[in-house]
C-alpha cells in the first residue's frame, strides 16, 4: 500500500507535531543541563576563589614555619655542641621545641600540597563545564533554526521557491539573518547584563564578610564599587532594548528619538560630548527609512566610542526636498582604510541599509584625525 493511500493530511499533521514536540522537549533538556551547568560553575567560582585566599594564608603560615624551624635547629645546633654548659632539661627543651617547630611545618606544607591540588582539579572541571555551557549554548541555537524553519508557513515559502530560484535564497537569507541577530542578542546579554549581574551577586554576598572583617568604611566602598557595577548593567540593558527598536520611534519620529538616544549615550559614558544638529524641517518618512536613519547613526556613534576611543561627536542631519543628507564626525583614534577589512566596525552593515535606499555612503578617516562618515538616502513622495 502506498503511502498517500495509508495516510491523509491530519495524520501527517500529527507525525509533524509530535517531530516538534520531541525537538523541543529535547531543547528544554539542553537547556536545563547548560542552567545547571552555569549553576555549578558560579559554585566553583566562588569555591577556587576561597582556595585561593586560602594558599595565601598557609603560604604566609608555611614561611613563618620555616624560618622558625631553623632558628629552633640552629638553637639545638648550639646547645648539642656545648653541651657540658647546659642542662639535661634546656637539651630536652631545644630537641623538642626543634621537633614541634618541623612537625607544624611538614603538616602546612602537605595542607598546601593538598589545597593546591583541589584547585587545579576545581580548574579542569571548570573547564569542562565551560565547554559543556558552550556547546549546549550552540546546540540550542541550531535547534532554534530547525524549529524556526519547520514552524514557518512551508505551503508559502513552497510557492514562493516555485516563482524563483532567487527567492528561494532570499529565504534562506532572512531565516539566517534571523537567527544570527538571535544569537547576537543572546550573546550580549549573555556577555553583558547576565554577568554583570552575576558580578553584582558575587559581591553583595562578599559585602557582610568585608563589613566584619574590615569595618564600615571599607563595606561603604564595596558597596559604592556595586552600584557603579548595577548602573552598567542597566545602561547595558537599555542599549540592548535601542537595539532591537527604540519605542519611541514609531511615535515621536525620527529627531525626538535621537535627542533622547545621545542623551543617553552621554549619560553612560562619562566624558563624551555629541553635538547634535538638525538643519531644514523635519520629514516624517516611511518607519523602514526612519529605522535606517537611526541604525546608521547609532552604529556611527557606536563606533566611535566603542574602537575610536572618541571624546567628541557631531552629528548633523539635512533634510533636503528629496532626499536627506547625514553626517557623523568624531575626534577618535580614527583608522587606515586600506588596512581595515570591510566587515569591520559594522561597515558591511551599513553599506548593506544603503544599498537597500538606493543611498550613497562615504567615509573619511585618518589615524590620530578622526573619522568622518557621511550618508545620502533619496526618497520620493510615497515614502514622506
Amino acid at each position: 500500500m502506498f503511502l498517500n493511500e495509508k495516510f491523509d493530511i491530519a495524520s501527517l499533521d500529527v507525525i509533524f507535531n509530535r517531530m516538534l514536540e520531541t525537538i523541543m522537549s529535547s531543547k528544554n533538556d539542553i537547556f536545563i543541563i547548560s542552567e545547571q551547568s552555569q549553576r555549578n560553575f558560579e559554585e566553583m567560582q566562588k569555591e577556587l576563589a576561597a582556595i585561593r585566599d586560602e594558599i595565601a594564608i598557609v603560604i604566609d603560615e608555611a614561611d613563618y614555619l620555616e624560618k622558625t624551624t631553623q632558628h629552633a635547629k640552629q638553637r639545638l645546633v648550639v646547645v648539642s655542641k656545648a653541651f657540658n654548659t647546659f642542662t639535661e632539661e634546656q637539651v630536652r627543651e631545644a630537641y623538642e621545641t626543634a621537633n614541634n617547630f618541623q612537625i607544624k611545618y611538614l603538616l602546612v606544607q602537605e595542607k598546601e600540597k593538598q589545597l593546591r591540588e583541589r584547585r587545579d582539579d576545581l580548574e579542569r572541571r571548570m573547564k569542562i563545564l565551560y565547554d559543556t555551557i558552550k556547546r549546549a549554548d550552540q546546540i540550542v541555537n541550531q535547534v532554534n533554526v530547525v524549529v524556526n524553519y519547520l514552524t514557518s508557513d512551508l505551503k508559502d515559502v513552497g510557492q514562493a521557491l516555485e516563482q524563483a530560484k532567487i527567492k528561494q535564497d532570499f529565504g534562506i537569507k532572512i531565516l539566517s539573518a534571523q537567527e544570527e541577530e538571535r544569537k547576537r542578542l543572546s550573546r550580549e546579554i549573555h556577555d553583558g547584563p547576565a554577568q554583570m549581574m552575576a558580578n553584582v551577586l558575587m559581591r553583595s554576598d562578599l559585602i557582610e564578610r568585608i563589613y566584619r572583617d574590615k569595618g564600615m568604611d571599607a563595606a561603604i566602598k564595596e558597596i559604592a564599587h556595586l552600584k557603579l557595577n548595577v548602573r552598567e548593567a542597566l545602561s547595558e540593558v537599555r542599549r540592548i532594548i535601542y537595539d532591537l527598536r527604540p519605542m519611541a520611534l514609531d511615535d515621536l519620529g525620527i529627531l525626538p528619538t535621537l535627542k533622547k538616544y545621545l542623551s543617553t549615550i552621554m549619560e553612560y559614558n562619562e566624558g563624551v560630548h555629541i553635538h547634535f544638529q538638525n538643519l531644514n524641517q523635519e520629514k516624517r518618512l516611511d518607519s523602514n527609512y526612519e529605522v535606517a536613519i537611526f541604525r546608521l547613526i547609532q552604529e556611527c556613534t557606536t563606533n566611535a566610542i566603542k574602537h575610536g576611543q572618541s571624546t567628541e561627536i557631531f552629528v548633523k542631519l539635512e533634510w533636503l526636498k528629496r532626499s536627506v543628507n547625514i553626517s557623523v564626525k568624531d575626534n577618535g583614534a580614527g583608522f587606515d582604510k586600506e588596512l581595515v577589512k570591510e566587515q569591520s566596525f559594522g561597515i558591511v552593515g551599513m553599506k548593506e541599509r544603503i544599498d537597500i535606499l538606493n543611498g550613497k555612503m562615504n567615509i573619511r578617516s585618518e589615524i590620530g584625525k578622526g573619522t568622518l562618515v557621511t550618508f545620502k538616502i533619496p526618497f520620493s513622495d510615497d515614502e514622506i
